[in-house]
């Protein structure tokens, strides 16, 4: 049982694309490593996050991109016609903060994502986890 007054995150997986994990802010967090990863990887990160969103009902997601490397279109693709219609739908999942990745090309791949991403889906980037946390507790 999560103690309600721990403010810290809870690592809930964990592969070579990165960490899932739930923080008691209401949230579920994803943070991506900055090794190349491969589609497999990705896609079982995402589907332990979307595990997570399901179990926790918290509807919202932080993606702390870091040094993650740029997706490949396949992995944009798989993310805006697959995961997210399925994380709507299952967890009723529609906002995800990015705090930005250090990559001007990652960047790129992260706005494709973004443009691409079906409509009530709604992102907003970030400079900082803090000020990513900050507007999806503001959303209540």
């Amino acid at each position: 049982m999560l103690n309600l007054f721990d403010r810290r995150e809870k690592p809930y997986y964990q592969n070579t694309a990165g960490q899932v994990a739930y923080s008691p802010a209401g949230y579920v967090q994803l943070n991506w490593s900055s090794e190349r990863i491969s589609l497999t990887d990705m896609q079982q990160l995402y589907e332990q996050a979307l595990q997570l969103l399901r179990s926790t009902r918290v509807g919202k997601v932080v993606s702390e991109h870091g040094q993650r490397q740029p997706l490949s279109a396949e992995a944009q693709t798989w993310i805006t016609q697959n995961w997210i219609p399925r994380a709507m739908q299952e967890s009723n999942t529609h906002y995800c903060a990015i705090v930005e990745g250090h990559n001007p090309l990652h960047r790129l791949a992260t706005q494709t994502i973004v443009s691409n991403a079906p409509a009530g889906f709604h992102f907003q980037r970030f400079g900082t986890l803090r000020e990513a946390a900050a507007w999806l507790q503001s959303l209540g």
